[in-house]
């Protein structure tokens, strides 16, 4: 018992660390930018322009902002774009693609944190948006092409807050803090109990184990075989929970740069157990597609494993 509490311990001491002194103060500062530059329209007028070169790739205007949302704010900020596109009248192809993209997308809650432990974010965000965007032209002409489809109507984009003023800027900061800090502290939960199952894991000798059978395999990848414990923990419980796994590896140099960045397309992506029931979760129509999308999601994170591995 007590080593259990032991682990418990030293569990719960990361994911509080990493959840309030890493992921929380970068989360304020990027929600924050993010609000202001919807407020302003900048955003809108973004996907506007650029909605007649995303549709080639299978996906509506909202589907850019959706994008947008991941690769800077988290990735469960698409959720509300989701549901909104659940409820009109976007075919359920184009859904797949757009479901395909974030799926195979960077999300910002783990690529800006890892940030301060050397991680070259701008190479992330860009190999990332090839991915995605491969992923989702994937489902949209191939995975997702027996889906009705139809022509697409206009839909409004979303709704924004305002800042015309001081007092505007004001309350769109402090609510951008809140809702950073509601992210951070919705996360200690699963991050705490994912990490205590991982320590016990690795105490127990199992991750050992496997690492010693799939040596061969990970040398030949120009791997360590301590990658597969984050590797395990990003598909049980999450990137948020993964970057937890890493960032200790990355200090106690168990684990090297190279490696995170060569396994980056595998890491940094909403596409694991927990990504996924938070992404359907948007409506019964995009949890439909759910099946072509995740075969897109595939093609992108296959892409983006590729890429990393040659810039590495």
């Amino acid at each position: 018992m007590t080593e259990i509490a032991d682990l418990i311990l030293l569990s719960g001491r990361s994911g509080v660390e990493l959840a309030l002194f890493v992921l929380m103060p970068i989360m304020i500062v990027m929600l924050t930018i993010m609000r202001i530059l919807e407020a302003r329209g900048i955003l809108d007028w973004i996907v506007r322009h650029s909605t007649p070169v995303v549709r080639v790739f299978g996906i509506p205007g909202l589907g850019l902002f959706a994008l947008i949302q991941v690769l800077f704010v988290g990735v469960a900020a698409p959720l509300a774009t989701l549901a909104m596109m659940d409820k009109s009248v976007i075919p359920r192809r184009q859904i797949a693609a757009t479901l395909a993209m974030v799926f195979g997308a960077a999300q910002a809650n783990v690529t800006f944190p890892m940030a301060a432990f050397g991680a070259n974010t701008m190479l992330i965000i860009g190999i990332s948006v090839i991915g995605a965007l491969a992923g989702a032209a994937s489902t949209y002409y191939l995975f997702g092409r027996g889906l009705n489809d139809a022509e697409v109507p206009f839909v409004e984009l979303p709704e924004h807050p305002v800042a015309n003023d001081t007092r505007g800027l004001l309350e769109l900061i402090n609510s951008a803090g809140r809702e950073a800090f509601n992210l951070a502290v919705s996360s200690l939960p699963m991050l705490v109990l994912a990490l205590l199952l991982v320590n016990i894991l690795r105490s127990s000798g199992v991750i050992s184990g496997i690492e010693t059978l799939l040596t061969p395999t990970f040398n030949a990848l120009d791997l360590s075989p301590e990658m597969l414990l984050p590797l395990i923990t990003k598909a049980i419980a999450g990137g948020t929970a993964m970057m937890g796994v890493m960032t200790e590896y990355l200090q106690q140099d168990i684990i090297s740069l190279r490696e995170f960045h060569i396994s980056a397309g595998l890491l940094i992506t909403p596409f694991d157990v927990a990504g996924v029931a938070i992404l359907m979760s948007a409506g019964p129509r995009v949890a439909s597609v759910v099946r072509p999308a995740a075969y897109g999601a595939l093609v992108a994170i296959a892409l983006r494993t590729l890429l990393h591995y040659l810039a590495a």
